[in-house]
């Protein structure tokens, strides 16, 4: 089976629980929504992290966030195919997988494009104190345009998208914090999602960030909370 959950930021105690409660295996798969949490701590204590996931019975899908290193920096990281679409993994730690962005995966039958990438409203402290922060974390020029590439392929129509953040219409607003000016805000990659939903026909939108749980139309953002991945979309 299929799962999907939101930012789990290196805490994969739910994980583990979860993996627990449904007595899963490697063949079943659950998608992280971003912010994984797997390569931000360096490789010392992303060591740690990964052979914890590396350790439970469940395959890791995971979209790009903006609390991690984009895995084709790092020279560990190979390619590979999987479900149709490309993914970056480690040979030591092969039940991790990071998709590409703009690949579109074959997901129990679900067309399904990966679209990763936000802005870190906690930039400015992570510099300050020498925490990970990449420059990178936002979807570059060209990785919009091979995105857009791909959907246009699809002719604009794909059944699911798995996102990091949302497109600019659907914020949750009202869990801003509220010492933050969204002036200062980068939203491009949200205006640039405002234009994708606009022109795209799609069944659900999976997306996590901004660490509530909330559904709005056919968009729905996870945190702690697993479903089963496209439970009722047909």
């Amino acid at each position: 089976m299929i799962f999907i959950t939101g930012d789990t930021h290196g805490n994969f105690e739910r994980v583990e629980a979860f993996c627990r409660r449904f007595q899963t295996s490697h063949d079943d798969i659950l998608i992280i929504l971003g912010d994984a949490g797997i390569n931000f701590s360096g490789v010392r204590y992303d060591s740690l992290k990964k052979r914890l996931l590396e350790s439970l019975p469940i395959t890791i899908f995971a979209i790009h966030g903006n609390h991690e290193q984009r895995p084709y920096t790092i020279d560990s990281y190979k390619e590979k195919l999987w479900h149709g679409g490309t993914v970056f993994y480690e040979e030591e730690y092969p039940s991790i997988l990071f998709a590409k962005d703009g690949e579109i995966f074959d997901l129990n039958g679900k067309q399904t494009v990966v679209i990763g990438g936000a802005y870190s409203i906690d930039k400015a402290i992570r510099i300050a104190y020498g925490w990970g922060w990449w420059e990178d974390e936002q979807p570059s020029d060209e990785i919009k345009g091979y995105v857009e590439q791909q959907l246009e392929k699809s002719d604009w129509k794909v059944d699911v998208v798995l996102s990091h953040t949302t497109p600019l219409k659907y914020e949750p607003v009202e869990v801003f914090m509220s010492g933050v000016d969204q002036s200062r805000v980068d939203k491009s990659t949200e205006i640039w999602l405002d234009g994708i939903e606009d022109r795209l026909e799609y069944k659900k939108w999976y997306c996590g960030h901004y660490h509530t749980e909330k559904k709005i139309d056919k968009l729905e953002i996870m945190f702690e909370n697993f479903d089963e991945f496209c439970s009722g979309v047909r």
